[in-house]
């Protein structure tokens, strides 16, 4: 039988709703998602029926909520105890801040305590770096005086000189005898097999966390794994924004100057870093490393810093770092500044930040003023808008792109690391976040962000209102798309 083209259409897209209408049914029966992220999907899967489908195998990976990240039966006896003294001895009294201001914040570290399984640690000393030539030199520096081991997470490693200049470090660590990890994500990794092979073949590790099927081609955007983490020799950890490549450093054009937040920890802290790395490395490569006291050496430096490490990812439903967002912002007393390159809050973020707004705190949100996400930065300027009418303030930064993810509150607490103010961060990639309690640490992040202010143009709400129609129409697309972004 022959099928005239009208006919052949006809069929295909009677096919094309069928297919759509089973990835509906998955949505609402199997899936249950929330109400929000299911409107918007069946939205997406019947106004578009052709790329309805392409976009659902392209962002709708579900990983049913199992937890990846397991700790062996002996490691999670010893942390277990860990943490049950620590939880008693804040419930008792007997926990001697650094810092008696700190006390303050004894429920906002109770909380990750419970929430995180995170431990608290007051012994420890913290850089901090807002520009990537400083930061990969400095990073640079301490792997080549690695002496036992280099344990490197990262999302993105470009295939250009800085990404390239890495790989040339780490070979030459493994041929001394340093043990080598490097863990990218599949999908933020650029770098060719090729370019690989002198570290493997010198003794070094190399995994790719949540691999395509696909040789060349990766269809699952979703559950990345954001973090970025090294530590070294057990002793020094780096944490923050920076990815590696050159655009990092200033070097791409169209980007301009990028603006990033990135700590170097020394003390205890650096310990809980290892094992989110170790956990990471284990889910992804398979390896069984049970030698697991070697890599937690004693640390040689002390500081006064008070640091949780935070991690939060799709395979737990308790979003860590978004709930330790929400209790800063409700601890505040005057000051809330945060710096995200992607701002689509759900409704608790926004619900907070305006009841500290309309109860006088001066809250401040610092973002890009150029998009690398183009429906993402619609998205932004929209729930930017929503903010303004209750009294928040917020700016464009114009020297170059911010990628900053910090929140100071007061100019005592702060968090740094790698989870953005979005949905995506809070609830579909692995991040990690470093909260800090520390005057000193958070007055610099705060000195830094109103250095930033001078590079920055407010978003007055007169401003706001007089965008063209062309941007609303932006922003109203962009919006609905916002529970698949």
């Amino acid at each position: 039988m022959t099928l005239y083209p009208t006919e052949f259409s006809s069929h295909v897209v009677t096919a094309l709703y069928i297919v759509n209408i089973l990835f509906a049914f998955t949505v609402i029966f199997l899936e249950r998602r929330n109400p929000t992220s299911t409107l918007a999907w069946i939205l997406v899967l019947f106004l578009l029926p052709a790329a309805g489908a392409f976009f659902y195998i392209l962002l709708s990976q579900n990983l049913t909520r199992k937890k990846m990240f397991q700790l062996r039966a002996d490691e999670h006896q010893y942390y277990a105890s860990l943490l049950s003294k620590e939880i008693e001895d804040l419930r008792t009294g007997k926990l001697t801040f650094n810092d008696p201001v700190i006390a303050n914040y004894k429920d906002l570290i109770h909380l990750h305590q419970i929430q995180s399984k995170a431990l608290f640690s007051q012994d420890n000393k913290v850089d901090v770096f807002i520009d990537g030539t400083e930061k990969f030199k400095e990073l640079f520096k301490c792997i080549i005086n690695a002496k036992e081991h280099v344990h490197i997470l990262y999302f993105i490693v470009k295939r250009d000189s800085l990404g390239k200049q890495l790989i040339t470090i780490l070979t030459e660590k493994a041929r001394e005898g340093v043990e080598v990890r490097l863990l990218v994500d599949a999908l933020g990794n650029r770098l060719h097999s090729g370019d690989l092979e002198p570290l493997v073949q010198a003794g070094g590790k190399v995994v790719k966390f949540f691999p395509s099927f696909l040789s060349y081609i990766n269809l699952q955007l979703n559950y990345r794994n954001h973090r970025k983490l090294v530590i070294i020799d057990g002793k020094i950890g780096f944490l923050g924004g920076f990815n590696v490549g050159n655009e990092y450093i200033g070097l791409k054009k169209s980007m301009g100057y990028w603006r990033d937040t990135h700590l170097k920890i020394k003390g205890t802290a650096v310990h809980d870093m290892q094992t989110r790395f170790l956990l990471d490395w284990r889910t992804a490569s398979g390896e069984e490393i049970l030698e697991f006291p070697k890599y937690y050496s004693k640390p040689d430096c002390t500081g006064n810093s008070g640091i949780q490490i935070v991690s939060s990812g799709p395979d737990s439903p308790q979003e860590e770092i978004k709930q330790g967002y929400i209790k800063m912002i409700n601890s505040a007393k005057s000051k809330i500044y945060i710096q995200t390159p992607y701002f689509i809050p759900d409704e608790s973020i926004q619900e907070a930040l305006k009841i500290a707004a309309l109860s006088g705190v001066d809250v401040r949100i610092m973002i890009p003023n150029r998009p690398d996400h183009i429906f993402v930065y619609w998205a932004t300027s929209s729930f930017i808008g929503d903010l303004l009418h209750a009294g928040i303030r917020a700016f464009t930064y114009d020297h170059g792109f911010l990628h900053s993810k910090s929140i100071v509150v007061d100019e005592k607490i702060s968090s740094v690391g790698t989870a953005n103010f979005d949905i995506r961060s809070f609830k579909l990639n692995f991040e990690v976040n470093a909260f800090i309690y520390d005057l000193n640490i958070s007055k610099k992040l705060h000195e830094a962000f109103l250095k930033d202010l001078e590079y920055s143009a407010e978003i007055t709400l007169e401003r706001y209102n007089n965008r063209s129609n062309i941007i609303k129409f932006k922003e109203s697309i962009s919006r609905l798309l916002t529970p698949v972004l």
